[in-house]
């Protein structure tokens, strides 16, 4: 089936699910999605902690709500194309750390490769959960896996804090 005629960025749901439109990269949309999290992750580098997990929260409510309609619009229900939770996940990622070019090159490939390897609870979630839950909660774990990674190598002196 081909769901091109269906991608309507002008529909808010779909501009958001499709991350700005970065879903719609011929080759590697996740990656491009991914890159999506730049201006959030810029624009709120020196909130709170807790106002950091506030906005991830809120990102990833968010994003159920946009993808699950994404999908259902398009008929599919994960499309390559449907990258709002790489978004969410790259944001995940980067809560708490002190951004460079090193934590953001990090943390973007720890990310990538717990978001394309999806080892153990990340690959049950994917195949189990369904709709935007479904879509958005491995991307979420893995988020969560490379920003306990990512912390680590913080906290032991490999990367700037």
């Amino acid at each position: 089936m081909n769901t091109n005629r269906k991608f309507n960025l002008k529909c808010p749901h779909q501009f958001f699910g499709l991350g700005f439109g970065t879903g719609l990269a011929p080759k590697a949309p996740g990656t491009f999605g991914t890159f999506a999290a730049l201006p959030f992750i810029f624009m709120t580098m020196y909130y709170p902690l807790w106002l950091q997990i506030v906005f991830a929260v809120v990102i990833s409510i968010f994003g159920i709500w946009a993808c699950g309609k994404t999908a259902d619009d398009l008929g599919v229900h994960d499309h390559p194309a449907i990258v709002w939770d790489e978004v969410a996940g790259y944001y995940i990622t980067m809560i708490g750390a002190a951004l460079s070019w090193q934590t953001l090159l990090v943390g973007f490939l720890l990310f990538r490769f717990f978001d394309i390897a999806k080892p153990g609870p990340i690959r049950m979630l994917d195949k189990r959960v369904h709709g935007g839950l479904g879509i958005m909660a491995d991307d979420i774990l893995a988020g969560v896996f490379s920003l306990i990674c990512l912390q680590a190598l913080i906290k032991v002196g490999l990367l700037p804090f």
